[in-house]
């Protein structure tokens, strides 16, 4: 089984913040969350939903037993964009179109960044072909 500490520091890296990001976005200090991460100190249920706010995930992906760390495809795309309100409502309204299943295929093993790039392009050639409509 996954340790809450093993699942904080998955989710860190993947959206590319330090100990020191994470700390001041969850008021909490670096050096308790670099503990919490090598199993040296146990956070309470509060410091663990400060936590997974500050990374942008819902708290049960933290404290849940299931074996599976991996984000899923859906959840990898969101992390990646929950930085940029536009994108994540472009993703909406991409996800209710049937080519989304392929696009989720061609993204899920790329770095958050890859995807957010990704992302933008394909808004920005929809942007792109509706004022050619106009």
């Amino acid at each position: 089984m996954e340790t809450v500490g093993k699942k904080i520091k998955f989710y860190r890296e993947q959206k590319g913040m330090s100990l020191r990001e994470l700390g001041k976005l969850a008021n909490v200090s670096h050096s308790f969350i670099s503990d919490i991460e090598h199993e040296r100190s146990t956070p309470s249920l509060a410091t663990l939903e400060a936590i997974a706010n500050a990374l942008n995930i819902p708290t049960s992906l933290l404290i849940s037993d299931n074996e599976k760390t991996e984000p899923s495809p859906e959840q990898k795309v969101r992390s990646a964009i929950s930085d940029d309100p536009e994108l994540l409502q472009f993703w909406d309204e991409l996800t209710q179109r049937d080519d989304q299943k392929v696009l989720m295929r061609q993204v899920r093993d790329l770095p958050p960044d890859g995807i957010k790039r990704i992302i933008r392009y394909i808004k920005i050639v929809e942007d792109e072909e509706a004022a050619e409509e106009i």
